[in-house]
């Protein structure tokens, strides 16, 4: 708790000011009635001082905890709104002409770089909790992924908007808020080879399968009863499709842009996440045998770029990957040489997959130096076209969300110029800022 407690709200150090000054003219002029009025105001004021610094002595034991949805998504800027924060332990008796409020402030870090206050933006939020209740709701909304850094507390406020004492100790947390979902196009990728698969199925497709001998671990589902009655031997069936070949797919996540990312930049970053997340879930769900080698360029706390590498086997790898992956920002663009180098030695069968934006300057030198792969591209680009449908826009009158009291016209929009890059396969994602 701050050692300074300054219990006067704007709104009441000015009418304590103004009766203050009042009181004194009314004296020095003798008029009685100027003289009841200031004197009215000042015995309210100090009689709702006294009670509200009376009871939030009373409720300073008291601990409220404050739980965010799990996980925490940014919500699109077009939807109504999100699931609410819950507010719990707020146990107490609250006296006449007070409220219990419960505030959330701190700072909301998006994908810019760590040295860079430019993406720091401060929230605050709060709400009033009804009399009886020891529970709330408070709105806790964002429309980008990032990190938030805050604390919970409660003051005790009278219902004129003159006091605010606080009554309990900050409670501190971090929170990692994903991107947004987006949908796309559904990839199949080869289990065997891990390449796309560009097979065409028949619309009615029939399951074909091999048999063997049943192994320990084998899923009591596939068992081929009628077979394994006939020759007194377990026997499992196998799709063809799979195979049990477990295929290692290696995604690159290149988060790299300027020092100074602009707004525009920084959504971009945040749809390529989207993708990315898009991309290893659907495939994940797809076939389980998927193990994912995928990195990126993570910043130490010393503000340079370091190599992060994640092996994922499952999903729940996979869900503690997308917390992670909401918390990176952007890093300065580094040599080629030692990515390149990276990919050949540690190459896996089939294709590679690269998500990148607009901002990486040097993708074209990454995709030159792995021309001895297939390569496929996702790549957020900045919507030239603002009437394009397809396109994902964030709106900046969305953006000054519900706990953010940032005002839009400090907020830089930015322009990132459309990247050129050509390689074997390529997928295009356009994304914008309105204003």
């Amino acid at each position: 708790m701050p050692r300074f407690r300054l219990f006067f709200t704007p709104l009441g150090g000015a009418v304590l000011v103004i009766s203050a000054a009042g009181l004194i003219r009314a004296l020095s002029n003798r008029n009685s009635y100027e003289i009841v009025l200031a004197s009215a105001a000042l015995l309210l004021l100090l009689l709702l001082g006294i009670i509200g610094m009376w009871k939030s002595k009373k409720l300073i034991s008291m601990t409220p905890a404050w739980k965010t949805p799990s996980p925490m998504t940014a919500v699109s800027w077009s939807s109504q709104t999100g699931k609410e924060t819950v507010v719990s332990g707020l146990d107490g008796n609250i006296p006449l002409f007070f409220r219990l409020h419960f505030f959330i402030k701190g700072k909301f870090l998006t994908g810019g770089l760590p040295s860079s206050k430019k993406s720091d933006y401060p929230v605050l939020t709060e709400t009033s909790v009804k009399n009886g209740e020891t529970t709330a709701q408070i709105p806790l909304e964002f429309f980008m992924s990032g990190v938030f850094n805050g604390s919970g507390y409660c003051k005790l406020c009278d219902i004129f908007g003159f006091f605010a004492f606080w009554c309990s100790p900050p409670q501190s947390r971090i929170i990692n808020v994903r991107s947004a979902p987006c949908y796309g196009d559904i990839i199949k990728i080869n289990a065997q080879t891990g390449a796309e698969d560009q097979r065409n199925k028949p619309a009615a497709d029939i399951e074909r399968y091999y048999m063997r001998e049943y192994a320990p671990g084998d899923r009591f589902r596939d068992i081929n009863w009628k077979s394994s009655e006939k020759i007194d031997t377990l026997i499992t069936r196998i799709s063809t499709d799979n195979q049990e070949k477990v295929s290692r797919l290696e995604v690159y996540f290149r988060n790299y842009g300027s020092a100074d990312a602009s707004m525009e930049a920084l959504w971009l970053l945040d749809r390529a996440k989207a993708r990315l997340s898009f991309f290893l879930r659907t495939l994940m769900e797809q076939n389980a045998s998927f193990i994912f080698d995928i990195r990126t360029a993570s910043s130490n706390a010393a503000g340079s770029a370091a190599a992060g590498s994640w092996e994922i086997q499952n999903l729940d790898e996979l869900d503690l990957f997308f917390d992670e992956l909401a918390g990176l920002s952007f890093v300065l663009p580094q040599q080629e040489s030692a990515v390149s180098d990276r990919a050949a030695s540690g190459a896996a069968a089939g294709d590679v997959y690269v998500f990148s934006t607009a901002c990486d300057s040097g993708l074209q030198g990454f995709l030159l130096a792995n021309t001895h792969k297939t390569v496929n591209l996702f790549i957020v680009q900045p919507a030239e076209n603002k009437k394009d449908a397809e396109a994902e826009y964030l709106s900046l009158s969305e953006f000054a969300f519900r706990g953010n009291d940032t005002a839009v016209r400090f907020i830089n929009p930015g322009k990132v110029k459309p990247l050129a890059v050509r390689t074997n396969k390529m997928e295009v994602f356009n994304a914008g800022i309105k204003i």
